[in-house]
């Protein structure tokens, strides 16, 4: 079992709280516990107060820790050291939205790239300039420390560290037991700067949805938009708007997924593979893979047997 041990550091918000249960609680293979400094009763910022039993010792041990809360104020110097000792020891350290402040005073995000909600990227600038802070990603990773925007962008995190451990396939399902979209890439834009006009709008999910029913088949951008009923120009538009990413990125990153899918629960050859995700041929596979994922499709598909 992969151990996670969720370090809550008030003021913190109970749905942050709730995030790793949600997804982690679903995925099978992690054992997960919740810990902060002072056990027993803690309020919420705008939410009921919930009870936490265990101490920081819970930590000692664990594969990957997550820091939950504070841009507030001062963590507890005890709960700078644990998070301090853990990574020390080797342990994967991350943190969703306000909970970079914390790995910030700890020190562990000294010279890193980081990120956190957009209206507070700038306050984490100016009180840790030593942070390179993204404000233009959902989440980053930076030599084995995770940061994420706020509220769905931690969900992507979390998702994103299920896909590292045990594959896209095991992710996907996390995600469909949420009830939440497939993995985000992390570089996607935390916001859209320009809404949608409300009168030229139904969205385009009902698109991407035949997209990826047909996502085996050659698709273009005239294709996507003559089923989207409108023009190519407001297709890319207002395919930015709503997905972060081009009509074409988004397909890419779709059939890319499909491949991993295909390698981790097949025993498909390298051009099937690449023919049912509609990446054309095993090369183009090899090379999309490669620059997605780090590995060949032959090493992926070995490191995920490997691991299920």
């Amino acid at each position: 079992m992969h151990r996670i041990a969720v370090v809550i550091v008030p003021p913190v918000m109970s749905f942050d709280v709730s995030i790793p249960h949600m997804v982690f609680g679903d995925a099978s293979g992690y054992e997960i516990g919740v810990c902060t400094a002072v056990p027993g009763r803690l309020d919420t910022v705008g939410g009921p107060q919930i009870h936490v039993p265990d101490g920081l010792g819970l930590v000692k041990g664990a594969d990957t820790v997550i820091a939950v809360g504070s841009g507030g104020g001062d963590a507890d110097p005890r709960t700078l050291e644990v998070l301090r000792t853990a990574h020390a020891e080797g342990a994967r350290i991350a943190s969703l939205c306000t909970g970079a402040f914390v790995l910030a005073q700890a020190g562990l995000l000294d010279g890193r790239d980081a990120t956190t909600h957009w209206g507070l990227t700038g306050d984490l600038a100016a009180r840790y300039p030593s942070v390179n802070v993204r404000p233009d990603v959902l989440y980053v990773e930076d030599d084995g420390v995770f940061t994420s925007a706020g509220a769905a962008a931690a969900i992507d995190l979390c998702l994103h560290l299920v896909r590292l451990d045990f594959g896209a396939a095991a992710a996907n399902a996390a995600a469909r037991l949420a009830v939440v979209a497939p993995v985000r890439p992390g570089g996607q834009a935390q916001f859209i700067e320009t809404p949608l006009p409300p009168e030229r709008g139904t969205s385009l999910a009902a698109t991407r949805a035949w997209a990826l029913a047909r996502i085996d088949r050659p698709l273009t951008l005239k294709d996507l938009a003559a089923h989207a009923s409108t023009s190519v120009r407001t297709l890319t538009r207002r395919f930015h708007a709503e997905t972060g990413l081009s009509p074409l990125q988004w397909l890419l990153h779709r059939r890319v997924d499909r491949a991993r899918e295909l390698l981790e629960t097949t025993d498909l050859p390298m051009d099937q593979v690449a023919e049912r995700s509609g990446l054309g041929s095993a090369d183009s596979l090899r090379k999309h893979l490669t620059t997605r994922a780090g590995l060949t499709p032959t090493a992926y598909r070995a490191t995920f047997t490997r691991q299920r």
